[in-house]
């Protein structure tokens, strides 16, 4: 039977899960300052003793989940091999978009019995699902390494790192150690933390730079190899990919995105090779495919602030202060049967959020005495880009 598909019969790609996000290598290249550093925090763990506290900070694509997920195999490689380490459980979870209720809930139903009862997603209080999980945690015995992703998009960061850290000494953990583990994009993360929550996590810093040219070159020379047929990436398509990522953000994944990228380029123009010509046409794709991801990974309200804001733009309303933004904002959150959040402080927050992430522009203004000082906001990307992907998230037209 002929069908549609019937003329794709050549790829270019041995293997092209290799070129994807989910991909975790068995080697991790370009890091070995980090990892030594994730080695010494971790060594502990080897002789039975309490677990340090690690905090982890970098821009995305810099290899923080990917050293993360790297080192947590093989410490319970190393830890099944020392008598005098106690059992290791490691606890994974992404906080983004998540209340400090739902991410413990998640460590509590990780850690029942399989025949238990999940527990509830409402009903109950923060402190309720504390006390389980330290209920759960005891009986559970031996080490246990809790680890954050994006640990700075969680609401009342503040609670979960003073009573992790304190549960031993307030008696409730008896029978089990924990040691956390965040990872933060926001390099200014500690700073945002209270001075009670920063004495008494005592952590260990790790911190992740941007990439090269050379050390990228490493990575996607090591990814072609095996993400490719034999002969069919061009060397000069892998020093165009780094070198155009370098010159960015510095960002591996990046990087890796533009290959890939580019030969699909390639291979819809029916080229049998990726040169740096499919790299160059690729660049702009996956740009606009980085900011939108990026616009979907902000939790929910800070992607109705950069929503009004785009709408302000486009009525050119903008730069504006945080106050009209605040207006308009609340019109957004209802349009989208939200409960809009009520202070100003709080939409304040998220703006100082944005433009340290790189979306806004911020404006210093001085008034005088009839105005005084204050910040104007405008997107620092595209508006027709943030209202795209918002639509695309909502699955409904935007106004």
């Amino acid at each position: 039977m002929v069908t549609s598909f019937d003329d794709f019969t050549d790829t270019l790609f041995a293997d092209k899960s290799v070129l994807t996000e989910r991909h975790q290598p068995d080697e991790i290249l370009e890091r070995d300052d980090e990892i030594e550093q994730y080695h010494y925090a971790l060594r502990d763990i080897l002789f039975g003793r309490d677990p340090e506290n690690i905090m982890l900070y970098g821009k995305a694509g810099l290899g923080k989940t990917a050293v993360t997920n790297y080192m947590m195999a093989e410490l319970q490689e190393a830890v099944a091999e020392r008598p005098a380490a106690d059992d290791l459980y490691v606890h994974q979870i992404n906080c983004n978009g998540m209340t400090l209720y739902q991410t413990l809930r998640y460590l509590v139903n990780d850690l029942l019995p399989p025949n238990a009862s999940e527990f509830p997603k409402r009903g109950l209080g923060v402190t309720d699902a504390f006390e389980e999980l330290y209920d759960q945690l005891n009986q559970r015995g031996g080490t246990h390494l809790l680890v954050f992703d994006e640990i700075d998009h969680l609401d009342d960061v503040d609670t979960l790192l003073y009573e992790l850290p304190r549960a031993p000494s307030n008696g409730k953990l008896t029978d089990a150690k924990v040691g956390v583990i965040g990872i933060s994009n926001n390099y200014t993360f500690r700073k945002s933390l209270s001075s009670k929550v920063r004495d008494t996590l005592m952590e260990t810093e790790i911190s992740f730079g941007s990439y090269d040219a050379e050390e990228l070159r490493t990575i996607l020379s090591d990814r072609a190899e095996r993400a490719f047929v034999e002969g069919t990436c061009d060397e000069a398509a892998i020093a165009k990919a780094a070198a155009l990522a370098a010159r960015d953000m510095g960002n591996a994944r990046q990087a890796i995105d533009m290959l890939r990228v580019g030969a699909e380029v390639a291979e819809e123009n029916g080229d049998l090779q990726v040169t740096d010509a499919h790299i160059s046409d690729a660049q702009e794709r996956v740009r606009r495919g980085r900011l939108q991801n990026r616009i979907r990974d902000q939790t929910q309200h800070a992607q109705y602030v950069l929503e009004t804001i785009a709408l302000l733009e486009q009525r050119d309303r903008a730069p504006t202060r945080s106050k009209e933004i605040k207006e308009h904002y609340e019109g957004v959150a209802e349009s989208w049967a939200s409960d809009p959040l009520t202070t100003l402080k709080s939409i304040q927050d998220h703006l100082a959020d944005l433009h340290m992430l790189g979306f806004l522009t911020r404006h210093d203004k001085n008034d005088g005495l009839s105005g005084g000082q204050h910040y104007e906001y405008e997107l620092d990307l595209d508006a027709d880009l943030v209202l795209e992907t918002r639509q695309t998230i909502e699955g409904a037209d935007i106004r």
